[in-house]
């Protein structure tokens, strides 16, 4: 999915993902999110990092966004932010991918999307929290999609140079691959609302739909893919 803020220094995140992005010759994907709060995450507590407020947290990752976007497009930055700053930081040689290796932000809040309007490549959600009903993820994926659409059209970007990610969470992904008539509708539900990628689960929790998955995997999932 993505990586949590709080457990990355964005300079060392970036650099990283520089060596990465030559070792894959060019296949690295990065996803940043601004991590969970400790009230779910039981990291912070473990690991004796601080568990930010959400306003801090959000103010942050566009930071930590904002450092990595611009030393993967340079060769030599600086940064001097609120939370980070960086001084004359060196990377070489370039990436791969020009003009960086794609971004994935993980945005569901208002201050994030807009972040993820300026500098993602995908923008991921996971659309409701665990449990939610069905017809609550749509509506709250297809709000998220539009506010996106709108702030791309305020900051003057075409919102299709967005691709729009989402995790399935739930009772849709415990279910998946009970059948093919099945997963077809999720997979229709959301590339209806302009879903591009849907992420699943494997099935370890449900065993018995194992068979299903690997027949979904290889058959019909080739046939549902779009250019």
């Amino acid at each position: 999915m993505v990586t949590s803020i709080p457990l990355r220094n964005p300079a060392v995140l970036a650099r990283q993902a520089l060596t990465i992005d030559h070792m894959s010759n060019g296949r690295l994907e990065i996803g940043i999110g601004a991590g969970a709060p400790g009230t779910i995450d039981p990291t912070y507590k473990m690991t004796g990092i601080r568990d930010w407020p959400t306003k801090e947290r959000t103010k942050r990752l566009r930071e930590q966004i904002e450092i990595v976007d611009k030393l993967l497009r340079n060769n030599v930055t600086s940064y001097n932010g609120e939370y980070y700053s960086i001084e004359e930081a060196i990377m070489s040689p370039e990436p791969v991918q020009k003009p960086r290796p794609p971004i994935t932000i993980a945005a569901h809040v208002k201050e994030s999307l807009k972040i993820a309007a300026e500098y993602a490549d995908t923008w991921n959600s996971y659309g409701a929290d665990f449990g939610a009903p069905i017809d609550l993820v749509v509506k709250k994926t297809q709000e998220r999609s539009e506010f996106l659409d709108r702030y791309c059209e305020k900051i003057g970007r075409d919102p299709g140079t967005i691709r729009r990610s989402l995790l399935l969470f739930g009772d849709e992904a415990n279910t998946a691959f009970a059948s093919e008539e099945h997963f077809t509708k999720i997979v229709e539900r959301y590339t209806s609302l302009g879903i591009n990628e849907l992420i699943f689960f494997y099935p370890f929790f449900a065993p018995d739909q194992i068979p299903m998955f690997e027949k979904i995997a290889k058959e019909l999932i080739p046939t549902l893919r779009k250019p």
